[in-house]
């Protein structure tokens, strides 16, 4: 365990430790899925029927 060299992490936890990418990633995933499901929601929206 102690001979393993410190630059030497595992290719997730190098993103990880990006806080950068974390903080774009927080702002990108939400915007995206939140608009994807507004685009559905009106495009599953009947038309409303005026009197």
């Amino acid at each position: 365990m102690g001979d393993q060299d410190p630059d030497d992490k595992h290719p997730i936890q190098k993103l990880m430790d990006n806080p950068w990418l974390l903080l774009v990633l927080g702002i990108v995933i939400p915007t995206l899925s939140y608009t994807v499901w507004g685009w559905i929601e009106v495009w599953t929206t009947p038309a409303a029927k005026l009197p």
